[in-house]
């Protein structure tokens, strides 16, 4: 049931775009028990003046190639599984589209279960 956030600064290519959206949801799929079609991914271009981020916060050297990933999803994993799906998140990424680790930046939004609704009105995991 994730919903899947990604920001980026402007100028990628569709392919670029595509190789995000697909490792992320790869390493979903791996590493975070999401099962196959539950794919919602949206995906935000932004101008320099717009995409606001510390190249150095932490000592994390981040470049303009900075890629924001935020996911809403059910409070059910433990700290093991979240740790092992941003190295998944980060090895994928690196591959597809050739991103830096330094340049992947995931956060977690956690919510219950009865806080989804697919469609029709109803909420189907309540």
């Amino acid at each position: 049931m994730p919903l899947v956030r990604i920001a980026m600064r402007r100028g990628k290519s569709s392919a670029y775009i595509v190789a995000v959206r697909d490792s992320i949801y790869a390493a979903m799929r791996e590493s975070f028990d999401v099962p196959e079609n539950d794919r919602f991914i949206l995906v935000s271009q932004h101008d320099a003046d717009e995409f606001d981020c510390d190249p150095h916060y932490l000592d994390i050297v981040r470049s303009d190639d900075l890629v924001v990933v935020q996911i809403a999803c059910r409070d059910s994993r433990s700290a093991m599984q979240k740790q092992a799906f941003f190295r998944c998140v980060a090895e994928k990424l690196a591959i597809a589209p050739g991103l830096r680790p330094e340049d992947v930046f995931i956060n977690l939004l956690e919510t219950a279960k009865e806080n989804w609704s697919f469609g029709n009105g109803i909420a189907q995991y309540a």
